[in-house]
C-alpha cells in the first residue's frame, strides 16, 4: 500500500491536493498530528481531519505525535480517523489507550521513534491492527532515510500478522528496502506531494511493489 503523507501537501488547496492522490491511485491517507511538545512543530487537529474526511473516502491513517494521546482519541476517532496510531513511548498505559481505539471502531497502531528498541512494543502485539516504523526522528518532513531502522522490521515480521507501515524519507530509491525487511504500507511525503505528476510518482511505487 502507498499511502502519501499529507505533512508535504500544499495546504493552501488540501482538498484539491487530496483528490489529486486520490486519482493518481493512492491506498490511504496519512495525517501526522504534532503537538509541539512530543514532537518540536505544531500541525493539525480534529478539525481538519474532519474537513479532510469530507472531501475523500480514503482510509484516513492519523498519526498522532502528542502526549498522552488517549485524551484525543475520541475527538479524532468522530472526525473521520479510521486507523489511530500512537507512540508506545508517550502513553502511560499503551493497552488500554490501544483498547479504547478499537472500542471506537478504528485500526489500533503503535509507533516507534528510531531510537527506541523494539522490545518495547512486543507485549502490544495482540492488540495491534498497524505498526508504524519510523525511519527518520518524528517532528518535520524532508528528513533522511535511516536504513538501520528496517531491522525492527525484520524483527517484527515473523512475529506479527497485521501491516507494517514505514514512515520518513521513503522514495522509489530505498522503497525494496522496506519491502524486503516485510513493510505493507509505503507512507510517502515529499516522494509524492513533491512530484509535479502524482500518478507518475505512484507508478513508480506500483513497479517497485511487483517485485515483491
Amino acid at each position: 500500500m502507498i499511502a502519501p503523507s499529507l505533512l508535504s501537501a500544499d495546504f493552501s488547496r488540501l482538498a484539491e491536493e487530496i483528490r489529486d492522490v486520490e486519482k493518481a491511485g493512492c491506498d490511504a491517507l496519512h495525517i501526522d498530528v504534532m503537538d509541539g511538545h512530543f514532537v518540536p512543530n505544531l500541525t493539525i487537529g480534529p478539525l481538519v481531519v474532519s474537513a479532510i474526511r469530507k472531501v475523500t473516502k480514503l482510509p484516513l491513517d492519523v498519526h498522532l505525535m502528542i502526549d498522552a494521546p488517549s485524551r484525543y482519541i475520541t475527538e479524532f476517532r468522530k472526525a473521520g480517523a479510521d486507523w489511530i496510531t500512537i507512540h508506545v513511548e508517550a502513553e502511560n498505559d499503551v493497552r488500554k489507550t490501544l483498547q479504547e481505539i478499537k472500542k471506537l471502531g478504528a485500526k489500533a497502531g503503535i509507533s516507534l521513534r528510531p531510537k527506541t528498541p523494539v522490545e518495547t512494543i512486543l507485549p502490544y502485539l495482540p492488540d495491534l491492527d498497524v505498526i508504524l516504523i519510523m525511519s527518520v526522528e518524528p517532528g518535520f518532513g524532508g528528513q533522511s532515510f535511516m536504513p538501520d531502522t528496517m531491522e525492527k522490521i525484520k524483527v517484527l515480521r515473523p512475529k506479527f500478522q497485521g501491516l507494517i507501515s514505514v514512515d520518513g524519507g521513503i522514495g522509489a530509491g530505498n522503497a525494496s528496502q522496506a519491502l524486503e525487511a516485510g513493510a505493507d504500507v509505503l507512507v510517502a511525503g515529499s516522494a509524492v506531494f513533491g512530484k509535479s505528476d502524482r500518478m507518475k510518482a505512484i507508478l513508480e511505487f506500483r513497479e517497485i511493489f511487483k517485485k515483491f
